[in-house]
């Protein structure tokens, strides 16, 4: 698949794209003849697993050492899994303070919406 088609498949520009490969965050790319990349299905598998990593907040340097340690084999599979159980708990950290952030965003929109209603009630002629 061309980098375009991963592009669009996947939602993310082709610099990113381009950049992932540079870093390290996805493996190097075969080129086709005309020198093109060519993304095969576990080329778009890591590009996948890397946005969705990314989407919930993992650092890029995380996700390059995981990648490290992946290309070096099955010997690295203990480390690895260690890797993403401290991940996996920073996430869970995280989702709980926002799950806090949005309960207080609820308490202040239901506030000002009984202060306008409030107005609204003040703002009527006594007869309606």
């Amino acid at each position: 698949m061309t980098i375009a088609g991963v592009s669009q498949k996947f939602n993310v520009s082709q610099d990113t794209l381009r950049y992932y490969e540079r870093i390290g965050l996805i493996p190097r790319v075969n080129r086709n003849k005309s020198g093109m990349r060519d993304y095969t299905e576990d080329d778009c598998k890591w590009v996948e697993f890397i946005k969705c990593m990314r989407g919930a907040g993992l650092p890029i340097e995380v996700l390059i050492e995981y990648v490290g340690l992946f290309q070096q084999g099955d010997e690295t599979i203990d480390v690895r899994k260690e890797l993403l159980i401290e991940q996996r708990k920073q996430l869970i950290t995280r989702m709980e303070d926002m799950k806090k952030t949005l309960e207080r965003l609820d308490y202040k929109i239901a506030r000002y919406e009984q202060t306008v209603v409030g107005k609204e009630k003040t703002l009527r002629r006594p007869e309606d």
